[in-house]
């Protein structure tokens, strides 16, 4: 036995590691004593578990583990020291420890006896003593390395478990919104489950969001259609038993650019299916455009709010829609919007507080009372990169092919000529001397040209006598031939309305020429009855009877010769004014192509000055008249958005109402509420006193500098009128600014408007469709790309914003030079001036 000489005392702790060495053949020796506590065959942790590890010196082997008890003392086994290893052994506890230091000091008297005995037993005590040690601390020491590995594992082994989990579920999502949008065309996904489509532009930007059959039930599952069902180049889609679309693709290119057109056509195959589909009109999927006027005229539309209604011509206030129409949208981010005339359409903007454009198809009891069959919905979408070119591309190019030149003349004419307007609100106002005494104020103006003299629907005794009241007018004869002499035209107002007053009244029921109550007994006609402005009961003439144009006509014929009447203002009312159980000869999917077949019948026949109101661009030279406006600040602020928006509808020859409005508004009484007059209020004009029912003198200036730079300057109430002389140096100082400015400008754009149907008064994004500023300036306006224009419109208001788009601007104020795509903040406009600025050449040097 050798002792390492560090032991000098009974205190050394023979825990230390290589403190004794044991001799060799040591290990096949059992000491009598020794009795092991654990078998290694079958011992039990303290945390539970078992083991059937056999060691040896602190080895594991798998022959040992299966060599019996008895058999252990022959086993070779490597020296003991070989097998101890550093940091084998577990710190042990303080009690492990006191007992330690006993046993070591007991072992360490045994040693030290000088004894054979005492060495030989004190041997044998040590070996035994530290082969339990090890026996015992070894495997707790092995368990507890492995239990950070199993934490490890588990650890793992749940984090794997979730990765799973959440690739499985990115997965289903990915399917449904990825796998299921599939791109039936070239930049379109639609997911046929859901029922989205997207739409992207030429770099995979997505440009639109549309929600189809948004009325349809989610659970439903959709199918490929039978066989029968299909149609060529179309995909088809049914939802049994609800509604069925068909989806086609067209592409078509102009020069370097490329336009896509999707068709969406829905079939109602059941009565209780509603189809609807909805776009979103948030600013990320940009702005829309169109439709015509509502309420407030907002500009761009989803500013606005309109309810699901049937999209047919009405009066603002009373219904949702205006008097002019076109079943077309357009999108900032270079996407359009066209419904099939044939749909029964009905359109909503916002509604329900949700930020959305919605289609709907839908029958009912008087817009769309005579289709048949179930509904359906046809729309198509098109895109483009920008909407500049995207509505050049879907805009009616060469309608007017075949104008001839003197109808071409009287376009610029009447842009270059005044229309004066006398249109008292009583009846007995009108006269003759009231004519001649205006035509004689117009001369002593001076300053102002002459032109078209227009009367309103006053000029018979009862509406839809078509002649000239006699008592009012004994020799119009003369005064027209007066009025010629002088240098102007006269116009009058005419209607499709006869009152049941009038002489021709008999008549037209005679020869059944009128609209008939609908009933179902074919041989019981019975004319039906409506209101139109200040008539209260008048009948409406049926145009699609073959009868009936020629009827006109001829009262117009009679006109024309008996009075040398120049051209006619053709005043059709609303889609509300018809009356409501209307039965025609020929049946009309939509009641406004009413208009349009009187338009188009009377056009080849006679000079129509103008229309009140349209759903198509009605033939040149017919200009389409803004809607009635009072005389207030409000109606001022609508009468851009109103152009702008009729003009991108594709009506590019527009005649304002008379500078300072049409009206002064008036509280309506009890009784006409809910009437059908167009206005309450004082007519202007009516000249009762000397400045009575005369528009604000602020207001009737702020309105005139705007009329100064629109396609039609109309007055009704004279400059002259006001007995202050202000009035009258701002409508020289603007007649000579029209004159030399605009006039020949607007001259220049006729062409362009008649071959590409271009607007005369174009929105600034026409200038710069990626300018976003553009997009919602609603109080500016460019005529051409030569001028912008940026009246004041606030009473009491000496400044504004203004923004330039791209170029040099060359201020017609100042008169000095401006640098486009910014913003002029607090711009000083003095109350007798107005803001425009006139487009300079790229390269000029300031």
């Amino acid at each position: 036995l050798i002792v390492d000489e560090n032991i000098e005392s009974t205190g050394v702790n023979l825990n230390r590691r290589n403190s004794i060495s044991l001799p060799a053949g040591l290990n096949t020796m059992e000491p009598l004593e020794y009795t092991p506590q654990l078998t290694p065959e079958s011992t039990r942790r303290h945390d539970g578990y078992e083991t059937s590890d056999t060691f040896s010196d602190g080895a594991v082997s798998d022959a040992e583990s299966s060599t019996p008890d008895s058999e252990a003392p022959k086993m070779n086994l490597a020296p003991a020291r070989s097998a101890r290893k550093k940091s084998i052994l577990p710190k042990r506890s303080s009690s492990l420890a006191d007992e330690d230091d006993q046993d070591s000091r007991s072992d360490l008297t045994d040693i030290t006896d000088p004894s054979p005995g005492n060495s030989i037993s004190s041997v044998n005590s040590i070996s035994s003593l530290l082969k339990e040690k090890i026996m015992m601390s070894l495997p707790k020491a092995l368990k507890r390395r492995k239990k950070p590995k199993e934490y490890k594992l588990r650890a793992f082994v749940a984090f794997l478990f979730l990765a799973i989990v959440g690739l499985v579920g990115f997965a289903h999502v990915f399917y449904h919104q990825q796998v299921l949008q599939r791109a039936y065309f070239e930049k379109i996904r639609f997911n046929k489950e859901d029922r989205v489509v997207k739409l992207y532009n030429k770099d995979g930007v997505e440009i639109a969001l549309g929600y189809l059959g948004v009325h349809l039930p989610q659970n439903d599952r959709v199918f490929p259609c039978l066989h029968s069902n299909n149609r060529k180049g179309k995909l088809c889609l049914e939802w049994m038993h609800k509604a069925r679309l068909y989806l086609s693709y067209k592409e078509e290119k102009e020069g370097d650019t490329q336009f896509r057109c999707y068709t969406f056509t829905w079939q109602s195959l059941h009565p209780d299916t509603l189809l609807t589909d909805c776009y979103e009109n948030r600013e990320q999927h940009g702005h829309w455009y169109g439709g015509g006027r509502t309420l407030g005229m907002a500009w761009p539309v989803e500013l606005g709010s309109v309810e699901m209604s049937a999209f047919v011509t009405g009066h603002i206030g009373r219904h949702r829609w205006g008097s002019v129409l076109r079943r077309y949208f357009i999108n900032s981010r270079g996407v359009a919007i066209s419904i099939d005339p044939e749909t029964p359409l009905y359109v909503s903007i916002n509604a329900k507080d949700e930020d959305k454009l919605c289609l709907q198809a839908r029958h009912d009891k008087f817009a769309y009372v005579t289709h048949d069959g179930l509904p359906r919905l046809n729309y198509s979408v098109c895109t483009s990169r920008n909407m500049k070119m995207l509505h050049s591309f879907l805009s009616e190019k060469a309608l007017w092919d075949g104008i001839k030149e003197d109808e071409e003349n009287f376009i610029v004419s009447l842009m270059s000529e005044p229309v004066w307007q006398i249109a008292p609100k009583a009846k007995e106002d009108l006269n003759e001397s009231t004519v001649v005494s205006y035509t004689e104020s117009v001369n002593t103006l001076g300053f102002v040209r002459q032109g078209h003299v227009l009367l309103n629907e006053h000029w018979q005794q009862f509406v839809g006598d078509l002649t000239l009241d006699e008592s009012r007018f004994p020799t119009m004869n003369e005064t027209i031939d007066i009025i010629h002499r002088r240098g102007f035209r006269i116009a009058l107002t005419i209607q499709p309305f006869i009152s049941t007053e009038s002489k021709h009244f008999a008549e037209a029921v005679e020869k059944e020429l009128l609209i008939n109550e609908r009933n179902e007994e074919e041989i019981r006609k019975v004319p039906a009855l409506t209101r139109y402005k200040s008539v209260k009961s008048a009948g409406m003439l049926d145009v699609t009877h073959n009868e009936t144009i020629p009827w006109l006509c001829e009262k117009l014929k009679a006109l024309v010769d008996g009075y040398k009447i120049d051209s006619f203002y053709l005043d059709m009312g609303t889609a509300y004014d018809m009356p409501q159980f209307y039965q025609l000869k020929n049946n009309l999917t939509n009641p406004d192509h009413y208009k349009s077949i009187l338009i188009s019948q009377l056009h080849h026949k006679y000079q129509v000055i103008g229309v009140s109101g349209a759903v198509h661009r009605p033939p040149a030279p017919t200009f389409v008249s803004l809607p009635t406006l009072s005389s207030s600040w409000e109606s001022l602020q609508v009468i851009i958005p109103t152009i702008l928006t009729y003009g991108i509808i594709g009506y590019p020859f527009l005649m304002p109402g008379p500078v300072g409005g049409d009206y002064i508004p008036d509280p309506p009484g009890p009784d006409e509420a809910n009437s059908n007059v167009t206005f309450h209020g004082f007519g202007i004009g009516d000249q009762k006193s000397p400045e009575a029912h005369l528009p604000n003198k602020e207001l009737y200036i702020r309105w005139l500098q705007l009329a100064t730079f629109l396609p039609v300057i109309r007055y009704s109430v004279l400059p002259s009128h006001y007995s202050d002389s202000q009035v009258l140096e701002q409508a020289e100082i603007l007649t000579t600014l029209r004159r030399q400015t605009v006039n020949p400008l607007l001259k220049a754009l006729v062409k362009e408007a008649l071959n590409n149907g271009t607007p005369l008064i174009r929105p600034l994004w026409m200038l710069d469709p990626f300018d976003t500023y553009c997009h919602t300036v609603k109080d500016e306006f460019s005529v051409g790309e030569q001028i912008i224009v940026a009246p004041i419109l606030k009473a009491n208001t000496h400044e504004r914003e203004v923004y330039l788009p791209a170029g040099v601007w060359k201020d017609g104020i100042e008169g000095s030079l401006r640098k486009g795509s910014r913003w002029l903040h607090s711009y000083k406009v003095p109350g007798d001036r107005i803001a425009y600025f006139v487009k300079m050449p790229d390269n000029t040097r300031f």
